[in-house]
């Protein structure tokens, strides 16, 4: 039976390719990073990011409880991955603005802060510029801080935010995408 009221595929698509491009998210998970991230999450429940300044893991992103650590006002969320919101310091932000943080994992163990450690296993940051196009659409998109999440505000959902491999959201300079690799 057809409904006159919906939109066949064809005038989804159409209207999509109509739509104003839309910002990228400022935030990237791997499949493996969201995979170690779903057992923390199974054991601890509720779980954050917050991106290091560099202090006590280099610049890692240390995963926490959900709310043990303490946002500040003028922390900026970079996304949700997979259900964990992931903060970076406002003047931090100011600085990689313009750098898309993708977080993977790789053997090893970080510095003991973060809850993966006792996996053998640390997150890690890898970052890709934006392009000026992307730069320019995230300009007109003000960065969500602590103080409006406390006061309720929430970035809309999206469900392209796991990339199979970071190389996915981080082309390697040099190295065509479509190349078979050895």
């Amino acid at each position: 039976m057809n409904d006159f009221g919906a939109q066949s595929a064809a005038q989804r698509s159409e209207a999509r390719r109509n739509r104003e491009p839309e910002a990228p998210p400022r935030s990237l998970i791997t499949a493996a990073a969201a995979e170690l991230l779903h057992l923390l999450q199974e054991r601890h429940g509720p779980v954050m990011f917050h991106q290091s300044g560099g202090c006590c893991d280099g610049s890692s992103p240390m995963c926490y409880l959900d709310g043990e650590f303490i946002v500040g006002d003028r922390d900026v969320l970079l996304g949700v991955l997979e259900g964990a919101p992931v903060w970076i310091s406002g003047p931090q932000f100011e600085t990689w603005k313009h750098t898309q943080l993708v977080i993977d994992v790789v053997p090893g163990r970080g510095g003991g802060f973060s809850l993966e450690t006792p996996e053998g296993m640390r997150f890690l940051s890898r970052g890709r510029a934006f392009t000026d196009t992307e730069n320019e659409l995230l300009a007109s998109v003000l960065p969500l801080t602590g103080v409006d999440y406390e006061r309720g505000a929430r970035l809309p959902e999206r469900a392209d935010l796991v990339v199979a491999e970071a190389a996915d959201a981080c082309a390697i300079p040099g190295r065509r995408a479509d190349a078979v690799q050895p």
